[in-house]
């Protein structure tokens, strides 16, 4: 089928984890682990300091529980079309570019990345 036939495709990179859960209850590692989120998604520090004795934090520990995971497998799985010629994924970059819709770019980018270090098919 000649590749200008259209057929639909996704790209994508897809990863599983299979992991071990700990169980974290003591008020002091909840509070570890509360900073750690906070200095994640709030790395300005625009919030209270996260004691265990203190308000406004101290008083909700109780109500978190918090887990830990220890990774014991990962699984992986990445599509973009590596067994087509080096032509053709460099053309559906520029036309994903070109049509720049929502993850158009980033799947250009990712898919010119694999290209540079993978190059050609080899059977």
């Amino acid at each position: 089928m000649p590749p200008t036939d259209g057929v639909p495709t996704s790209y994508y990179a897809a990863v599983q984890f299979t992991c071990r859960a700990t169980i974290v209850d003591d008020p002091e590692d909840k509070a570890e682990l509360l900073r750690q989120q906070m200095a994640h998604f709030q790395p300005e520090g625009d919030h209270a300091p996260i004691e265990v004795d203190q308000p406004p934090y101290g008083r909700m520990l109780s109500g978190i529980r918090g887990l830990r995971l220890g990774v014991i497998e990962v699984r992986a799985k990445f599509k973009y079309d590596d067994h087509k010629p080096v032509e053709r994924r460099t053309e559906i970059a520029r036309r994903l570019t070109e049509r720049g819709q929502s993850l158009d770019r980033p799947t250009a980018d990712q898919q010119l990345r694999r290209l540079d270090r993978i190059g050609a098919w080899k059977s």
